[in-house]
């Protein structure tokens, strides 16, 4: 409908103009000595109307003769612009599908392009690093170093790079110039936990749990789990002395102290180094709020000696337990063992025989075939011993 309007307007426009110059008597003459040259007016018009065409058509020419450089140029680089964000979406998508020598293929490609440099070289180090590829996942990351947008990015992506690469040295030491720049984040200590995890500096360990379960940034089932792996390598190194260990202990807060794992592997620590008291307390506190066979198992090895006020207070302390918890084969044990030790020998055998008949444990029956064996010896009762220590044997055996 257009083009037939347009087609309409140019015939009108050309019948306008052949009948006003059917009536145009006028003319032009040019006179440029000896010669005289005349002229139809309407043909002036013509003739000067096509070299205003002429003209107006060499001028656009220069112009854009001109100009050509200009545009090459920009074409080129829009050419470079749209290969290399394609080449950074290649690569990204290459990544999330595990296609890494792709990814890092596409990642050179996207370099070219300076805006997209510097994404393209933290792709290219992911993928180098699953490939395997330390060098060249050091060169892309080396060639960040000088961009100060890129900083945040490549600190965090190099500790990432080298916890999963057990390289927890370099990969704090990343932590370290992070933390420089005053940059802090949630992702952040999660992976400087890992790096010291794996450093196994224990203290920093615990350190971060704290700060991250205050984010709600752990699972609490993996919170406990480092809390003990911690706990366990400090109270567990054989290095400490018996000053060294309560200088370790100090430091726990009282939140961790009575944690059963916490207060068991304390508790034999303490009882190795011989601080049998302050054992002793660990555990009573531990079961006071939340009970636990291996803080009874602890606090049976801490038995004070035979005679002792302490023993006595032991067993005063059994006893009140055992009437809340009397089908407690662990208990029962400790009871009787602590009996034993106090020669209460009627007491010993009551309890050492109800732990016979409630314990499941292998462990349980061969300890309590052993306490009662030790028993009937000391009371001259050789058969009987004889018969208990018969039944241990054979639950070693099991």
């Amino acid at each position: 409908m257009r083009l037939f309007l347009w087609l309409l307007a140019l015939m009108a426009a050309a019948i306008g103009i052949a009948v006003t110059a059917r009536f145009n008597p006028g003319n032009v003459v040019l006179f440029y000595p000896p010669h005289r040259i005349d002229l139809s007016l309407n043909f002036f018009v013509v003739l000067e109307l096509a070299l205003f065409a002429v003209m107006y058509l060499a001028i656009r020419a220069f112009r854009a003769t001109i100009k050509m450089p200009g545009r090459v140029a920009a074409y080129r680089l829009r050419k470079r612009e749209r290969d290399g964000n394609k080449g950074l979406r290649d690569a990204l998508k290459a990544l999330f599908e595990g296609r890494f020598g792709h990814a890092e293929k596409a990642a050179l490609r996207a370099a070219d392009l300076p805006e997209n440099a510097g994404m393209a070289a933290l792709i290219g180090a992911r993928a180098a690093h699953r490939m395997r590829q330390t060098e060249r996942r050091d060169q892309w990351l080396h060639g960040l170093r000088d961009d100060a947008a890129m900083k945040t990015a490549r600190l965090m992506t190099m500790t990432e790079l080298l916890v999963d690469d057990h390289q927890p040295e370099a990969a704090l030491e990343a932590v370290r110039e992070l933390n420089a720049s005053g940059t802090r984040h949630i992702h952040a200590l999660q992976w400087s936990l890992k790096a010291h995890q794996q450093a196994k500096n224990w203290p920093e360990v615990l350190r971060l749990v704290r700060s991250l379960d205050k984010h709600r940034a752990l699972h609490p089932a993996l919170s406990a789990r480092l809390r003990e792996l911690a706990y366990d390598d400090m109270l567990s190194d054989g290095a400490h002395d018996a000053e060294s260990i309560q200088r370790v202990w100090a430091t726990v807060p009282t939140a961790d102290r009575i944690q059963p794992f916490v207060a068991s592997r304390a508790t034999t620590a303490l009882n190795a180094r011989g601080l049998h008291d302050e054992a002793r307390l660990v555990a009573e506190e531990a079961l006071a709020a939340s009970w636990d066979e291996r803080v009874v198992r602890a606090y049976r090895e801490a038995a004070a000696p035979a005679g002792t006020p302490a023993l006595l207070a032991q067993i005063e302390h059994c006893e009140s337990w055992i009437q809340a918890r009397p089908t407690d084969a662990e208990l029962a044990l400790t009871l009787g063992s602590l009996c034993l030790k106090q020669k209460l020998w009627g007491k010993a055998q009551r309890y050492l025989e109800q732990a016979l008949s409630d314990a499941s444990d292998p462990r349980m029956v061969r300890e309590a075939h052993l306490k009662l064996a030790q028993m009937h010896d000391a009371l001259q009762q050789p058969d009987e011993a004889a018969s208990h220590y018969r039944q241990c044997a054979l639950a070693t055996m099991l």
